[in-house]
């Protein structure tokens, strides 16, 4: 297992480690639950140190992208981010992923941790020569700092003001000394920033977010549970190989107008319609729906379920899961065969959570 440069840290936090995408990271601190409720809440700090960071420059960089990515490339106006997919030729998902535009020219890709060597050699074999590609991960550490009290325990953190982000918008800036980039994006639902600086930089940073105490640490658990209630998709999971992102994604983060890998299939996809589609699930009790469970209709099996948790912040078990794309209406009845019991659900719409501050015009 590959370590980030904060190992030894979350060690003397006494954190539970385990596997993710090749890295031995912290699942837990103090409890999921209530590093799930600090978010909600207050703020926390994830450790995202595994992500990667790619940068494309040169005159090519952005008809390359817009070759690579499926959303457009070319509107993306500088100091903003757009969520979107890597595809495979046949459409299947290689990655999801985020693309900054730094400037005319200049571009970075943050993508999954489990992915990064096979999207930097996806990428690098269908770039045009004059396009520069830097595969930066390792030099470049991450921190997400997620909640409603995010800004104020940054800057007193810092002893600065942060700048003014739109949601998806970012910053080059200069950190405690080090240069860097802010950014307003997270995958929790909630206000919050990512920050990524040199990463023999990050136990300076860990120890000074940490420092009154304002912000906590949260790990991948937490993680977890805020974006499923959020009902964001998790790669190897919701979106694989195996799928196009039409059923997960219903059309958006795909722009059309333009040419793009695996585009074509799926453009036919969205014309046919999708046999399955990505649905909420929320369950009448606490008891949790796990991946590869069936879902059934009626006693006839009509998807599986990809993710499924309890929901802290409802206090109720919910649950995404591909299911028959008639069957994915809102209110639509399914049961969830769970080691041999069934539970009762209901399909609905997404977000599971709704109180969320990210998209808020100013801080909370």
């Amino acid at each position: 297992m590959k370590q980030t440069p904060l190992y030894e840290a979350h060690r003397q936090l006494g954190a539970r480690m385990a596997p993710f995408g090749g890295w031995e990271m912290p699942i837990q601190y103090e409890g999921i639950l209530q590093e799930h409720d600090n978010t909600r809440r207050r703020a926390t700090v994830f450790d995202t140190c595994h992500m990667g960071e790619f940068a494309l420059s040169g005159p090519t960089a952005q008809a390359d992208l817009e070759r690579l990515l499926t959303p457009s490339v070319s509107t993306i106006p500088a100091g903003r981010c757009r969520y979107g997919f890597l595809l495979r030729d046949d459409g299947g998902v290689l990655d999801d992923l985020t693309c900054y535009r730094l400037g005319a020219d200049r571009f970075m890709l943050v993508v999954n941790a489990g992915t990064l060597e096979r999207d930097a050699a996806w990428i690098r074999a269908h770039l045009s020569p004059p396009t520069i590609f830097t595969d930066r991960s390792a030099a470049t550490a991450k921190l997400d700092v997620q909640g409603p009290l995010s800004r104020e325990s940054m800057e007193r953190a810092f002893q600065t003001a942060l700048p003014d982000l739109p949601y998806f918008g970012f910053a080059e800036a200069t950190l405690d000394g080090a240069p860097g980039l802010i950014s307003r994006t997270g995958y929790t639902g909630e206000w919050g920033y990512e920050l990524y600086f040199p990463a023999d930089r990050a136990p300076d940073f860990w120890d000074k977010l940490l420092g009154d105490g304002a912000i906590k640490p949260a790990g991948l658990g937490a993680r977890d549970t805020l974006r499923l209630e959020m009902g964001y998709p998790l790669y190897g999971h919701e979106l694989t190989e195996e799928r196009t992102p039409v059923g997960a994604a219903r059309g958006r983060y795909v722009d059309l107008t333009k040419d793009f890998i695996g585009g074509e299939v799926v453009a036919r996809e969205i014309e046919q319609g999708p046999a399955q589609v990505l649905a909420g699930l929320r369950l009448e009790s606490r008891r949790a729906a796990r991946a590869n469970d069936p879902v059934l209709h009626h006693g006839r099996a009509v998807g599986k379920v990809t993710s499924g948790s309890l929901a802290p912040s409802l206090g109720v078990a919910v649950a995404l899961a591909y299911v028959e794309t008639p069957l994915a209406e809102e209110g639509t009845g399914l049961e969830v065969e769970n080691h041999g019991a069934r539970l009762n659900a209901v399909v609905t719409a997404l977000p599971f959570y709704r109180e969320g501050t990210a998209r808020r015009k100013a801080a909370p």
